[in-house]
């Protein structure tokens, strides 16, 4: 078996029962701001195309990207399909040409032709685009999981299948948050120390948990070409930025021990069957990575060849054709009449901006109370959005359903809210059709009938015990895991769920991070609505840190 790496989260993966190819992405995304970084462009893709099986992890334009596959990846591939709740990704790929899928059910191994497949799709409206998937293979002789961006809350289901001897996981941030936010400097810059510091913890838990042989870290960091944009590339020695690189990760990883993570550079080949997976590079990474000077120098010699793309896509979004308020009112208003646990959970009204210095803004406020969409008259808000008003009517006349996978991920746009980060605001902005928003609503209803019974009893502060729920009210993730519990003073003992930075208040189990999503929990030797206290108790994994500012998550 050998892994060749393609650049972010594609690779090229050649097995013993044939060929697959994964999540190809070349063209810039989202508004032109993102591009692969280290430059995948100039590989040899119409020889990755030939690929037996093509895997797409999610909707994500830096894992699906129509105009490559559509040029470049043979149509004769079948489709290793995620088992989504939506019909979208496969009829996406129909209409690029492919014909021919496979769906297995998530988390059932089928073998195709000697070569054994596991999709975990994760399906709840905050995973990717409506969902997020990991792909496990084993071809009898060597095993490699493919987790890219997508966030399990445990690893267990391929544990369970035997030793895995390659492991491609996220290291890098793929969000928004904080460099958006209209704050002060150094307020921005601690939140994204911690959530850095939180990515990496994150994903060293994830290592330590599968326990596999080679590690790939991937799937990021983007690289950012327009000259708006540049302050969000790591080349300033900035501890802060949640985009570090390959090489940085790599580091980290060997301070805290760990020695089997491998480098993949567009075009390196690592031998995954070979003694010590010996890897072979295109180039010399010190060119790129030796430096943050070389990094720069790298990039704006990137800029000159590829900005160009970005010019071109430019002068199409704006469409002076388009009254944005009044086409907005006719887009979301069905959609507002149904939302019914989205405009709950936002319970206000959210104004957008939409800024031209020469036609004039269009100030907009969506009201989730009333449910319509009107001109905005200087109501308080708590979340307020800024965009160029050629944006949004690009979004109109794409009648693009998902702003979360185009306009938020361009990072085109600055942002303000009073109080806490609020999940649903972003649900919203990604379920602009009614299969979505249907399909987001059910789930929310499903989750609030069928809240998790199991208690468990973990330590906190000071030697105090608490009885809490098991799954975390946000994403279900094992808090027996991913839980730490720390003092905080005013809140007393405040529970952390290091998988997203959820806290809870652990006095009363209000939640401090978001809306709703209340803790069942009480201190030890207090009864607990739901099952009977586990005989063991449990202490969360090492490592761990307590106090973070919640980060904005989509990867």
């Amino acid at each position: 078996m050998r892994i060749t790496g393609l650049g972010h989260a594609s690779v090229f993966i050649e097995t013993a029962a044939g060929s697959v190819l994964a999540d190809p992405w070349v063209n810039p995304a989202y508004f032109g701001s993102w591009f692969p970084f280290p430059d995948n462009s100039r590989l040899d893709w119409d020889r990755f195309g030939q690929a037996d099986y093509l895997f797409v992890s999610h909707l994500h334009r830096d894992h699906f990207d129509p105009e490559h596959l559509r040029k470049h990846v043979a149509k004769k591939a079948t489709v290793l399909l995620p088992d989504f709740p939506t019909s979208e990704l496969e009829d996406a790929l129909r209409e690029v040409g492919f014909t021919s899928f496979v769906r297995p059910r998530s988390g059932e191994v089928v073998s195709l032709d000697g070569l054994d497949v596991l999709i975990q799709s994760l399906t709840s409206p905050t995973d990717g685009p409506i969902g997020d998937s990991s792909l496990w293979l084993s071809d009898g002789e060597q095993t490699v999981l493919n987790q890219n961006d997508a966030r399990p809350a445990d690893l267990e289901a391929f544990r369970a299948l035997g030793p895995v001897d390659g492991y491609l996981v996220q290291f890098s941030g793929a969000i928004w948050f904080p460099m958006v936010y209209e704050l002060p400097a150094r307020a921005k810059q601690a939140m994204g120390l911690s959530k850095r510091e939180r990515q990496f913890d994150r994903t060293l838990r994830y290592i330590e948990e599968l326990d596999a042989r080679f590690v790939f870290p991937t799937a990021g960091p983007p690289c950012f070409l327009d000259e708006e944009l540049w302050g969000f590339n790591d080349v300033f020695g900035d501890e802060s930025n949640i985009f570090p690189d390959q090489a940085v990760y790599l580091s980290w990883l060997e301070s805290k021990g760990h020695d089997e993570a491998r480098l993949l550079l567009p075009g390196t080949v690592a031998a995954l069957a070979e003694d010590g997976c010996p890897t072979v590079h295109p180039w010399d990474p010190a060119d790129v990575y030796g430096s943050n000077e070389a990094k720069a120098a790298y990039l704006r010699s990137m800029q000159s060849r590829r900005m160009p793309e970005v010019d071109a896509l430019r002068a199409a979004w704006p469409h002076p054709e388009i009254d944005v308020l009044a086409a907005l009112k006719d887009w979301f208003a069905p959609l507002l009449a149904e939302a019914d646990h989205i405009a709950g959970g936002i319970d206000g009204g959210v104004h957008f901006v939409a800024e031209d210095a020469e036609r004039g803004d269009v100030d907009i406020l969506i009201d989730f109370v009333s449910r319509e969409v009107r001109e905005y008259a200087g109501e308080k808000v708590r979340y307020r959005f800024r965009t160029r008003r050629a944006y949004l009517e690009q979004l109109i006349a794409e009648h693009e359903i998902d702003w979360v996978n185009s306009l938020f991920l361009s990072c085109r746009f600055t942002a303000h809210r009073i109080g806490p980060y609020n999940e649903f605001v972003y649900i919203f902005f990604k379920c602009l059709s009614e299969e979505r928003l249907n399909y987001a609503e059910g789930w929310f209803a499903e989750q609030n009938a069928a809240e998790a019974s199991e208690t468990v009893t973990l330590p906190g502060a000071k030697g105090a015990k608490w009885h809490v729920q098991r799954r975390c009210p946000h994403l279900k993730a094992d808090l027996t895991r991913f839980a730490s519990i720390e003092d905080t003073g005013r809140n007393g003992d405040v529970l952390t769920c290091q998988m997203h930075g959820w806290k809870w208040r652990l006095s009363d189990g209000k939640c401090l991070t978001s809306v709703g999503h209340d803790l069942r929990c009480a201190p030890a030797g207090s009864p607990v609505p739901g099952e009977p206290v586990l005989p063991v108790e449990h202490t969360p994994a090492d490592g761990l840190r307590g106090q973070h500012e919640m980060e904005e998550s989509v990867d």
